[in-house]
Order: structure tokens, then sequence, then C-alpha cells
């Protein structure tokens, strides 16, 4: 908004707040200071921004409407879903409003027929997951914080879990969207289809846009029948980089897990605190296998698996006796976070992904980081598609060390880049990774994504500051 005077400000500003108001009415319209503080930040340690205002639209004409304000007034608009990113991508730097979805929460529709279900962007994804499986159907995505984060949030950050080696991430499960564009029109893109090449793919460019594009309004998701048993079991190492040469070598010989999973020893120590389910906590490493399918299939799989750990110096491989049992291990990995958050007062949780051929020696770079930087570094992630969680436990308080965390970091990502991998496999780009997105994409690319958000968005109202930002990345707290 452009004025002239503070007078003439706060007169634009009442009159931007009375026309929101007039459409989502005044209990769903917030600009008190304690209000705004709740949506000021996300899951991102040490980063705040306060909005001028949090919105929320019962419906996608009001979410229409007040995007058609906020683009006639260049007003920033923020979505968000429950918070639970971790790249400062719902935090308003810019101000503006926060777009709230509590009351477009709903599964509208599960069709058994075509295999879909539509759903609100507000719903919850677990309620999703466990409403489908509830007529023997599956939605494979499952992010660690699957019981609390929204579908819209999913979708937006394209999350992927610990299911994403065998069934992919969110990207391959959305089929159709409902978008309300920057200017405030409505679009429908994909359908209940198993194929449509018509025109270009805005289904797949708005997963994983972070809310830069324009605003989810309602999706359509790709449901697959429930596997019919799964069997779950726990490699135990001594060397780090055997467990990793025998992700390689599993996938080597044809058979692709529903899950596998990494933890090293510091890791292992603390979720084993944490959650005390028995896991061993006097080995170097530990893979957390799973297989889904028909039994026979299952079993096969699981034989051969087993049978490599072995051949790659595995000391031990159990395989869990009851569902019990295998539910408290995929607990004990979801909880690792958690278990981190404990140590110190700031938790740094990042995402590196190289090819799964080069784990070792990405696991093997990333300690040798941590020593350089004499940090604690502890690492654990889904090494089936390379996608590792190096976490280091510090205290934003102390900013000598913060400098050396962010360095560390940078060297991390640098790595990966080395390897061929990239600087996020999940988490997104947000505010916290733009820096380095340059790295992965050259100026070339940057460029390009410019383009296509310079002309879908031209007043650059849509989440601002985010994934172009190009300032040298500090993790420090912002406040409006």
């Amino acid at each position: 908004m452009k004025a002239n005077t503070v007078k003439e400000t706060n007169k634009l500003l009442e009159e931007v707040k009375n026309k929101i108001i007039s459409i989502v009415t005044a209990e769903n319209f917030d600009d008190t200071k304690t209000g705004r503080l709740v949506y000021s930040y996300d899951s991102t340690p040490n980063f705040q921004a306060l909005p001028d205002a949090v919105v929320s639209p019962r419906n996608t004409a009001e979410v229409s409407e007040v995007v058609k304000i906020c683009n006639e007034y260049k007003i920033p608009i923020v979505p968000r879903g429950s918070g639970t990113n971790l790249c400062g991508g719902t935090c308003p730097i810019m101000g503006g409003i926060v777009m709230l979805f509590k009351h477009m929460n709903k599964i509208l529709e599960i069709d058994e027929e075509n295999l879909t279900a539509t759903v609100q962007p507000g719903v919850i994804a677990y309620e999703v997951i466990k409403a489908v499986e509830a007529k023997g159907l599956f939605y494979p995505p499952d992010p660690g914080s699957m019981k609390i984060a929204t579908i819209g949030g999913t979708i937006n950050e394209n999350s992927g879990g610990l299911r994403g080696l065998k069934y992919g991430v969110t990207r391959d499960y959305v089929i159709a969207l409902e978008i309300v564009l920057p200017n405030g029109e409505i679009i429908r893109t994909g359908g209940k289809l198993a194929k449509d090449v018509a025109g270009y793919d805005f289904t797949r460019l708005y997963v994983g846009s972070e809310g830069t594009l324009g605003i989810i309004t309602e999706a359509t998701l790709k449901l697959i029948p429930i596997p019919e048993t799964k069997k779950t079991m726990l490699a135990l190492y001594q060397d780090m980089e055997a467990a990793a040469r025998t992700v390689s070598k599993i996938i080597a010989n044809k058979i692709i897990p529903a899950t596998l999973e990494f933890l090293d020893q510091p890791t292992l120590k603390v979720v084993e605190d944490y959650a005390q389910v028995g896991l061993p906590t006097n080995v170097e490493a530990v893979l957390l296998i799973e297989q889904d399918g028909p039994p026979e299939v299952v079993e096969r799989d699981i034989a051969k698996m087993s049978e490599i750990c072995k051949q790659e110096s595995a000391v031990s491989v159990q395989i869990a006796k009851t569902e019990h049992e295998a539910d408290a291990l995929r607990t004990a990995r979801r909880t690792a976070l958690s278990a981190l958050a404990r140590l110190k007062p700031t938790t740094i949780l990042e995402d590196a992904t190289v090819p799964r051929s080069e784990i070792a020696k990405m696991v093997k770079a990333i300690n040798q980081i941590a020593v350089k930087y004499n940090l604690d570094i502890c690492t654990f992630g889904h090494a089936g598609d390379g996608n590792l969680h190096p976490t280091c436990p510090t205290d934003a308080r102390n900013h000598e060390e913060m400098e050396r965390v962010e360095k560390a970091f940078a060297e991390i990502f640098e790595k990966a880049i080395e390897l061929g991998g990239t600087i996020t496999g999940e988490h997104g780009v947000g505010i916290m990774k733009a820096p380095y997105l340059e790295l992965k994409l050259g100026k070339a690319g940057i460029s390009a994504m410019k383009s296509v958000k310079d002309a879908l968005d031209p007043n650059n109202i849509m989440n601002p500051g985010k994934v172009f930002m190009e300032d040298s990345r500090k993790r420090v707290v912002v406040m409006k």
C-alpha cells in the first residue's frame, strides 16, 4: 500500500480491514497482538515475524474475495497450515495477513470407484490416512508431523515421509487441485483421471510451491489398495559405512522396501532415553527396514534383506514378532526430532539428500564437518531414498556457536551438491534454504523460476520473500 502520511496509511489499513471483515465476518479477522503473535512463527528454530492480521475464510469464494482485496492493495498473504514446516516458509516476514483454513477442514468425498479422496486444505493428514484405511484403501505419504500437519501444508511443501522410498512423496498422489490465483480468480487443475496431458501440468507446479503461486482450496488425492501385510526388522551395525552399503545393496538386488530408515549412535541414545522401547545403544548405527504387500512377497523380501544385512557385517538382525513391537520401532523413529529437542534449547534439523549410493560418503562427511566445527551433529533419516537429517542441538543465545553451526551446515549442503544431491529433499526452501538454491539450480534455473513467479504473481503478494531471498543465511529473530 502506498500512502504519503501516517494518517493516510492508517486510513488505508482501516479501509482494508473493514473490507475483509465484510467478507469473513469480524470473528474470523484478528489483528490483536496476541492473535498475531501466535502465527508469527513456525517450527523453524529462532525465527519469527509478526503478521498485520490473521484471516480465516470459510470457503473458496471468501478466499477469492480476500485475495482480490490484497492484490488491489498489494498486501502480502501467507497461507498456513499447522506451522510444522522447518524452513521458515510460513513466517510472514513482510507482514500482511496469515490465512488460516480451520473452517475448510473436511474430507469431502472418498470415491471407492475411482480410488480418490477429495479434501479441503485444513484437514489433518492423519485423519485422511485413517479415513481411507477404514475403507481398505491407502494414502501413502506419511510425514513425521502427519498427526498435526494439514493436507494443504503437506501439498505446499511436497512432504515426504518414511514410506517415500517405495511409494513416493505427496506430489505422486495429488491429481487435481482447486486454486485461487494471486488475482483472485479460481482455477481447477487435473481430475479423477488416469491420463491427462491437456496443457501444462499446473497440478505438479503447485505441489511444493510453498504458497508462492496461489492458494490451494481443495485437493483430489490418489489412493491405492492397502497392503495385505507388513513385516518390520532392525539391523544393527558397528560400522556406519557398512550400514550405508547395505542400503545400496538391497536396492541393487531389486528389492524396494516400504521403509528403510537410518539412525546413528548419538540419535539412538537420545531416542531410546526418550521412547524407552528397547533400542540398542551400544552400536554405531541401525537400519529400520519394513516391507509390505502380499504375504509371500513380504516373507521372501524380508528373508533376502536379512541375508544382505548379515553379508554386510550386521552384528544382529531382529525381526519384530508382533505388530505392537513393530509399531514401537516405527514410533521410536518418528520421535527422533522430539527426543533430540530435549538436549539443548535450540535444535537445528536439516535435510540434505544424495543418491543412495553416496550415503556412506555423506554420513562420513557430516561427521568430519561436526568435528571440524566442534559440534554435536546427530544423523538419521530416510536412507532408502538418500534423504538424511543431520541435526544439531545448540543454543541460539551462544552467538559464537551459532556461527559455527551456520558454517557447518553450509558445508553439508555443498557436500550434498558435490555428491550429486540437493539442498532439501522434503523440508522445502522457504527462507532458510533460499541462499543455497543457486547451488542446486544455477543462475539460469533461478531466473526461470522467477519468471514463473512474476507471471502468476506480478504484485508479489503470495508469501513474498520466500524461495528467492538472497540475504545470507542467518537464523535471527525477525519481529515486525
